[in-house]
């Protein structure tokens, strides 16, 4: 269930208040492949995610 097309993902650390733009694709489970591994302040587990198609 692979998705061709890119995605506008935004993601927003409740902790720091830090956010991040980034673009991605869909991976087979669903979740969305950007490279992307914590925080600034270390945060991995809380993060808020959204995505767009672009």
């Amino acid at each position: 269930m692979t998705s061709e097309g890119r995605y506008r993902v935004v993601i927003r650390c409740p902790l720091c208040g830090e956010k991040y733009i980034l673009r991605g694709r869909k991976n087979e489970k669903g979740e969305y492949e950007t490279g992307f591994k914590r925080c600034i302040c270390g945060n991995e587990e809380t993060l808020h995610v959204d995505a767009t198609l672009e």
